[in-house]
């Protein structure tokens, strides 16, 4: 099992004391000091020594000081800058440790991936819960190379991740989340596993990257070529030819023009859920979208316009968003 020498009560003392550091609340720190709940998060994240492992929200290093024993390289974004001491000891201790201070949301890819060495391939964090949300959608869309996360957040947000469809906890953000990843892990965390014990209820959660869902292109590649296929460029056509022996080798594969992206998907998702109380059809025509277009697309995709937006499944919005891009009712 994998611990911290920091994931307890005494030892963070005695670091907080030898750095003369004071807890910031505005910077959302609340220091763990449960080394159960340190392995536990370590079994989730299952590194094999070879990982590149992006932390956000080291604070004084109780988790970074795990991370380091398992992974192959670990870089954390530190918003604080009064903790650039004790980091920066951690980094002498340990040579595949670095970090960079700085706003999570505002540093880009690019100097993530000089640090690391290459680009991140997991998130592994006890993040601040005032942006946790954002961070984990922000970081899963701009890092196509981030497999998995594995991250603390307030409890009301770990729902949000994981809900169902017809629950109030289901909504944009649950669907927008799930065109890159799935949860296949949650616990829970109490209060009394931080100094200081926070307010609320936290949850760690397990999201692995899945592939893009359901859109055109991807569908009629995967048929014809296999989902392992490497695929070659389309041509100005929207014609792509297959390059592997999975499928069919040299096969033309037609990509139909107008094929959503997932910004298309996150407008239609946005818009669904704009006007939460009303109809999927009263919603999204008093946000941008032309009623007849969205009757004729409801039809196409068998959802009732009388529906609301929390029945509607991940799927179902990329099947609405497919049929409102073949109709150039995105644009």
């Amino acid at each position: 099992m994998t611990t911290s020498p920091l994931a307890n009560p005494s030892a963070t003392r005695e670091m907080l004391e030898a750095f003369g550091l004071a807890t910031k609340h505005r910077l959302g720190q609340n220091f763990l000091i449960d080394n159960h709940v340190i392995e536990r998060i370590m079994d989730l994240a299952e590194l094999t020594g070879s990982e590149r492992v992006l932390e956000v929200g080291p604070g004084i290093g109780t988790l970074t000081l795990a991370l380091v024993q398992a992974a192959g390289r670990v870089t954390s974004i530190e918003m604080d800058s009064e903790l650039e001491p004790v980091l920066s000891a951690h980094a002498i201790d340990h040579p595949n440790f670095n970090f960079i201070l700085g706003d999570a949301l505002a540093v880009p890819p690019a100097q993530i991936a000089e640090a690391l060495g290459g680009e991140p391939e997991l998130l592994v964090a006890n993040l601040p819960y005032n942006v946790a949300a954002t961070i984990i959608l922000q970081f899963f869309q701009t890092m196509p190379s981030l497999k998995r996360a594995v991250v603390m957040v307030q409890k009301e947000v770990a729902d949000r991740i994981a809900a169902v469809t017809s629950t109030k906890a289901y909504g944009a953000y649950t669907v927008k989340l799930s065109l890159y990843g799935k949860v296949t892990g949650r616990f829970e965390v109490p209060p009394r596993c931080f100094m200081p014990a926070p307010h609320v209820d936290s949850a760690v959660v397990r999201i692995d990257r899945v592939g893009f869902p359901g859109t055109l292109p991807d569908r009629q590649v995967d048929a014809a070529c296999g989902t392992d296929a490497p695929v070659s460029t389309a041509g100005s056509d929207g014609v792509l030819t297959c390059d592997s022996n999975g499928g069919q080798d040299g096969a033309s594969v037609l990509v139909l023009a107008g094929a959503p992206s997932a910004e298309d998907i996150a407008r239609v998702v946005d818009a669904a859920f704009a006007q939460r109380r009303k109809t999927i059809r009263n919603s999204m025509s008093a946000n941008g979208f032309d009623k007849a277009a969205l009757d004729v697309a409801f039809a196409q995709c068998g959802i009732a316009p009388t529906a609301r937006a929390e029945t509607l499944s991940t799927s179902e919005f990329v099947q609405l968003a497919e049929a409102l891009a073949a109709a150039s009712a995105l644009s």
